[in-house]
């Protein structure tokens, strides 16, 4: 059964994580080459232009200019990307519209497994 997830119409800000969840954990040092989900690039290209993507990795500035050139060279979208981030849990708090719409929401994927649900823009 696919999973949907029902938004709001208004403009969104999108953050992920690289590793695991946008390319192959750790692949960049394992395989010496970043390698894309399946299913990634297609999702992350289906996001509306009006919508910012923010990535968020523990990789060091030293694989800045690496990582970056690997995203360019796939066509990966994105606003910004930010380098040294903790490994620990990624932490989201937002408040709530006095409409009752929930202004963060959370995915949690299976490492090296892209299946994020098809989004549905309905409140």
């Amino acid at each position: 059964m696919e999973e949907k997830l029902v938004l709001s119409t208004l403009p969104k800000t999108w953050i992920f994580d690289l590793d695991g969840t946008l390319v192959k954990h750790n692949g960049y040092k394992l395989d010496g080459k970043d390698t894309l989900l399946a299913g990634a690039k297609e999702y992350l290209a289906a996001i509306p232009p009006e919508d910012r993507i923010i990535i968020f990795t523990s990789r060091t500035e030293e694989y800045k200019e690496s990582t970056c050139k690997f995203l360019r060279k796939n066509d990966i979208r994105y606003d910004q990307i930010l380098f040294d981030m903790p490994m620990g849990e990624r932490i989201v708090v937002n408040d709530r519209k006095p409409s009752g719409i929930d202004m963060a929401v959370a995915l949690n994927m299976d490492r090296d497994d892209f299946k994020a649900p098809r989004i549905v823009r309905e409140k």
